[in-house]
């Protein structure tokens, strides 16, 4: 199968190229690095199945070529990270809107399966456990540039399933909570690696907030295995799916968790948002995933203990390191 996959050099679209390849598919990348990077598809550059183009998804002519000779797109490409979205609010929504409506009106013209990812802050101020796929929205005033980025991914919802109901496009959406593992950044305001690195050279690991706040993690592999199930999965057409981990956590536990597997000498200290972030934001308390429709739908649903996955992490990150 030919798969094409838009932000396949960023944190989990290289790890979910790295699963096709071995699979035997034939993958197309195509990604700007504007928040992907390189190094993470160079050991896959010389593969006789693996393609990598250099471009932005609002390049209409490029990207109507490939999806036209493509079997399947998996849509990963868009603006992420909080703090990337805050510096760059503009650029996060044309990239998030637009990107995505060009992938799915070609996607449409040349009938061809897409999935598309989302995230899980569509599901706002929400502070109910766990979060299921048709609950309500609630969002912060929009004059808090934070909610741009769910209200730009419930557009992308939006547009997908309508698509889906109006053209019958063979669509299924993703919510992803919090995924983690080797690759990940910290330079948009992810906190694992954020947490790791400060972890590793012994220095403070600044907790923003009062660290109450919670949410699960999930490992990038998990995360891949459940994608290449949706992918083919006939019944996940026109739905919407979370694909989260277990283990509900304060911010603050993991500071503490990092630094006792990394035995770290570091200490933990708070941080107010307004010291990082500025006025600009507001923070989601709680984020915890139903996973019943998931398991439904693939027989499958992510199972690596949050200390495993920790483990592997900060094993990639000390190696790095060295």
């Amino acid at each position: 199968m030919n798969i094409l996959v838009t932000g396949g050099a960023g944190f989990i679209g290289s790890n979910l190229c790295d699963r096709l390849v071995s699979d035997g598919e034939t993958v197309t990348v195509v990604d700007n690095l504007s928040t992907g990077f390189l190094e993470n598809i160079q050991h896959l550059l010389g593969h006789s199945n693996f393609h990598y183009i250099n471009d932005t998804i609002l390049n209409e002519e490029r990207m109507e070529g490939l999806i036209r000779d493509t079997d399947c797109i998996i849509h990963l490409a868009a603006a992420v990270g909080v703090k990337y979205v805050l510096e760059n609010p503009l650029t996060s929504i044309e990239t998030n809107i637009k990107g995505t409506e060009v992938i799915l009106r070609f996607a449409n013209r040349y009938h061809k399966r897409v999935l598309i990812a989302s995230t899980s802050e569509v599901y706002g101020k929400h502070m109910h456990a766990p979060l299921k796929e048709d609950d309500n929205l609630i969002y912060g005033p929009p004059s808090t540039m934070r909610w741009s980025y769910a209200a730009a991914k419930l557009v992308d919802e939006f547009t997908a399933l309508a698509y889906h109901r109006t053209k019958k496009l063979e669509v299924v959406i993703f919510r992803c909570f919090n995924t983690i593992g080797p690759r990940q950044t910290g330079l948009y305001g992810m906190v694992v690696p954020r947490f790791i690195k400060q972890a590793l050279r012994d220095e403070p690991i600044t907790v923003y907030g009062d660290g109450t706040q919670t949410r699960t993690f999930t490992y990038v592999g998990d995360v891949v295995e459940a994608l290449v199930r949706l992918m083919g999965c006939d019944e996940a057409i026109g739905e919407v799916v979370n694909i989260g981990g277990r283990d509900e956590i304060s911010i603050l536990e993991l500071a503490e968790k990092i630094k006792e597997i990394s035995r770290s000498s570091s200490e933990i200290t708070l941080v107010p948002y307004s010291n990082v972030y500025g006025r600009d934001f507001e923070d989601m308390m709680r984020r915890v995933p139903s996973l019943d429709k998931l398991e439904s739908l693939i027989g499958y649903s992510p199972n690596t203990p949050l200390d495993e996955t920790l483990r592997k992490t900060i094993e990639y990150f000390r190696s790095r390191a060295d």
